[in-house]
């Protein structure tokens, strides 16, 4: 779900990369803002954290209440932002939250036969979009108009390829686009909070494990906790709990270490929710075999600058670290 901007036009090839993730939760707006040369390999800057918090009724559940309430925090958030970030061409993405977006995979050849094409050209895959809206449809019971829907052809490793399609209701979108305008922000992106707190914790895996490593990666939210088993850099598993087929979230833990024994999993976003379902980091631990290791965003990247904010060292900002990354790495 990207949005085209007049002004990205004016990022030059070979030019430093500034772009934020805004992470906005049920209690608080979290912001993160990176920066990378575009260069091969270049060193990634953290340039600014901050966390604003919101205000009771600010939010219900997936829906802004008080957009008004999520603007001001917005432009708290943004009011620190070093000289350096503001005078750059700033990518911003949003994340939407996992239980407003609905993710599917369906077989390429599939849709392709839908509309009669082979689907492994340019060309063919643009003619697919008649069958990815009868798919969103069929699957989220709304008619296209009322939806806001995104899709790529996964190019992972695997016999068969797939596509992949994400969709949300367009009501959550439009309430960020304009929650963010009104604190004079234009959006670049939106993303499902677990793909970005997923593309964070992989970032971090690639600097803190050793190569090949098997590991998994778990990511707490409002809506529950969502797990992958990434063997080679690729997603061989994954799980979502609550789930009718988990009886509780150890089960859900174990149905997803099946495979190479794992010497690590990272842990992100809001740790403390374990506490709602009798968990804790050391049950984790005990069940996966493990040792856990929660996210930390601060030894990610180089700072130019003194940063004090908590958000750092905490767990919670793999979805805005993550929303920046694919700023700075797309």
């Amino acid at each position: 779900m990207t949005f085209k901007s007049s002004w990205l036009q004016g990022v030059q090839l070979g030019a430093q990369r500034f772009a934020a993730g805004i992470d906005v939760g049920s209690q608080a707006v979290r912001l993160v803002v990176v920066s990378q040369h575009s260069r091969a390999r270049a060193a990634l800057h953290i340039e600014h954290a901050s966390t604003v918090p919101l205000g009771a009724g600010a939010m219900a559940g997936t829906e802004i209440a008080d957009r008004h309430a999520v603007a001001r925090a917005l432009r708290d958030a943004f009011a620190g932002l070093p000289r350096a970030c503001a005078t750059h061409a700033l990518r911003c993405a949003m994340a939407l939250p996992a239980s407003a977006t609905l993710t599917t995979t369906v077989p390429l050849t599939r849709l392709a036969a839908l509309v009669g094409c082979v689907g492994d050209g340019g060309h063919e895959l643009a003619e697919l979009e008649p069958a990815v809206m009868s798919e969103v449809e069929r699957i989220a019971g709304l008619e296209r108009h009322a939806l806001a829907v995104d899709w790529f052809v996964d190019e992972t490793r695997s016999p068969i390829r797939s596509v992949t399609i994400a969709a949300t209701a367009r009501q959550h979108l439009e309430a960020r686009i304009e929650c963010a305008a009104t604190a004079g922000i234009s959006l670049t992106a939106i993303d499902g909070e677990p793909h970005a707190a997923l593309r964070a914790m992989r970032y971090a895996a690639s600097h803190e494990l050793d190569p090949h490593e098997p590991y998994v990666a778990l990511w707490i939210g409002t809506d529950g906790v969502y797990g992958w088993r990434v063997v080679d850099d690729c997603l061989v598993g994954e799980m979502r709990y609550p789930a009718p087929e988990h009886a509780d979230l150890a089960d859900a833990l174990r149905d997803l270490v099946h495979g190479p024994v794992l010497d690590c999993a990272l842990l992100s976003g809001e740790v403390d929710l374990l506490d709602s379902v009798g968990f804790s980091i050391a049950d984790i631990a005990d069940v996966l075999g493990c040792t856990v290791m929660p996210f930390e965003c601060a030894a990610l990247g180089g700072r130019a600058r003194q940063l004090h904010d908590p958000l750092l060292h905490e767990p919670a900002a793999a979805v805005a670290f993550g929303l920046a990354l694919r700023g700075v790495l797309e």
